[in-house]
């Protein structure tokens, strides 16, 4: 946990929850917060049960010990067995995504969730709500959040309601709005909300909080108003993302964008859609700053700054990034496609598989020699261009080789690549250090399938801002031609291994065809 040297102590007698006996229902496990919630809980080896509408698609995510339930906040039987034996529940349930009025759908989740907790003898709730003071007219989704921790509360139960501002974290609809935007537009014909002052926290911190919820006496569960360290607008959001990047996105804000016109260009612009675009535009025109310190005296949690959190949001996403197959979410039909890539953030991936008649060895030993002298099986004189191009900029080019031995090991220079992560006979990540406006991978997998293995070769690419994006869609054509190339010459190699081994195994020098005859 992410806690200050000089914060106050939360250690006490009567914790509304301990690791180990306490039993915590956590609802809202496959959203954002939840999601990153369970393994935090986990971790801290609370007994943890799950509410899910799905629980076939979360079972394979939680740890062993973590039960998981059906139900539905909106159907109220389903909630009676959910509750029972437990100490402390997370409400972590938000309708804003689904069709309909989400009002009216999150009022009567919190009412049936009220009565069945109340029944259930539960001891405590904790909810995630929104900052925003009550004295405006605030938006129908701050309005709603506010909404839902009244209602909780009209339990009589304890409820420890955390009121959060934009919350930063990889994966995060705000963070995926900054980074969209200024990673596509260097120039931004921007609307006046750009400009209103929020008090962004860090997911890292906000987990904090949603963790000592449960080590606080519930005596003291009210609601906090938690932010981050620093008090600023979207822009400088904008412009703080554009820092760890090493961009400069030029902000010009007008008059004349509406909510309304806003949340469809959000649409087209990033990764969000018009309805999610309109809620989250509709709160950033009010000041959601702290006013109420409570927070910070009662918990030992020292927020982070915009920077910091920006920073964490990167590398958390890198490392998740390095754990997961991006490929495994790619149709694997075994034909080689001819589109230029699918986004996965701000990384493009191209991935082809083809399927080839040798066993996984074979294939993984035609991977291993690929670079040096031997060459990248197709479009060699292509590859010889983009370095000496390379070198040109300051790059490394393609001229350092690769080792001698048929083997890599992770750190080995494979011309203008190096050795990022390997296993033999599955999988070899490349990592290009040429003069790249963005981050490049190269990998290779392969996987038994009967008699055949199939082969997947993905690039990755990241780009830095449009000139990244220019950059690789500039060379669509050329990818066609080089990567399809490489992946028929990794087969024919596999292949041609094959056929010699067979021919060496024959006696007296006949060939495979005689020794059948």
């Amino acid at each position: 946990m992410n806690k200050s040297d000089a914060g106050p102590s939360t250690s006490t007698a009567n914790p509304a929850a301990t690791p180990g006996t306490s039993l915590i229902l956590l609802t809202g496990a496959s959203g954002y917060i939840g999601g990153r919630l369970l393994p935090s809980l986990e971790n801290q080896g609370y007994r943890l049960r799950c509410l899910a509408r799905h629980p076939e698609i979360l079972k394979p995510k939680v740890g062993p010990t973590t039960e998981v339930v059906a139900g539905d906040v909106l159907d109220r039987p389903s909630l009676d067995s959910a509750l029972r034996g437990v100490d402390v529940a997370y409400y972590m349930v938000h309708s804003m995504s689904s069709s309909g009025s989400f009002e009216e759908a999150d009022r009567q989740g919190a009412q049936n969730f009220n009565e069945a907790a109340k029944a259930a003898g539960v001891k405590g709730l904790v909810y995630v709500g929104g900052l925003g003071s009550d004295e405006e007219e605030l938006s129908a989704h701050l309005r709603s959040r506010h909404e839902v921790g009244d209602i909780l509360r009209q339990s009589g139960l304890p409820v420890c309601e955390f009121r959060a501002s934009a919350v930063i974290g990889s994966g995060s609809a705000s963070f995926e709005l900054v980074r969209a935007l200024v990673e596509r537009l260097p120039i931004m014909l921007t609307p006046r909300w750009v400009k209103g002052k929020a008090q962004p926290i860090g997911i890292d911190d906000l987990l904090d909080y949603l963790i000592e919820a449960l080590q606080i006496p519930l005596s003291k569960y009210r609601i906090y108003e938690v932010g981050g360290a620093d008090k600023v607008s979207y822009a400088d959001m904008m412009r703080a993302y554009g820092r760890q990047r090493g961009l400069k996105p030029l902000i010009i804000p007008v008059p004349v964008l509406t909510p309304w016109l806003s949340a469809l260009w959000l649409g087209l612009i990033t990764p969000l859609y018009a309805r999610i675009g309109r809620a989250i535009i509709a709160s950033i025109v009010h000041v959601t700053v702290v006013r109420d310190n409570a927070a910070l005296t009662t918990f030992s949690v020292h927020p982070m700054g915009i920077n910091e959190a920006m920073h964490r949001a990167l590398v958390r996403e890198e490392r998740h990034f390095s754990e997961t197959r991006w490929s495994d979410a790619l149709s694997s039909s075994g034909r080689l496609p001819s589109w230029g890539g699918v986004r996965f953030g701000t990384r493009i991936v191209d991935s082809r598989t083809l399927t080839v008649e040798a066993p996984p060895e074979a294939v993984f030993r035609s991977i291993e020699r690929i670079g040096g002298n031997h060459g990248w099986y197709a479009c060699n004189w292509l590859w010889r261009v983009r370095g000496f191009i390379d070198l040109l900029q300051g790059g490394v080019g393609m001229g350092r080789g690769r080792p001698s031995s048929t083997t890599l090991r992770v750190g080995d220079t494979v011309d203008s690549f190096r050795v990022e992560a390997i296993e033999p006979n599955r999988r070899l990540r490349l990592k290009s250090e040429m003069n790249l406006p963005g981050r490049a991978w190269l990998e290779f997998e392969v996987t038994e399938a009967g008699s055949s293995t199939q082969i997947r070769q993905t690039a990755i690419f990241d780009p830095v801002g449009l000139k990244g994006q220019l950059y690789w869609y500039s060379l669509y054509v050329p990818h066609e031609f080089v990567f399809n190339g490489m992946l028929r010459g990794i087969a024919q190699a596999a292949l041609r291994e094959m056929r010699d081994l067979d021919t060496s195994k024959m006696p007296n020098g006949q060939t495979a065809t005689q020794h059948h005859r």
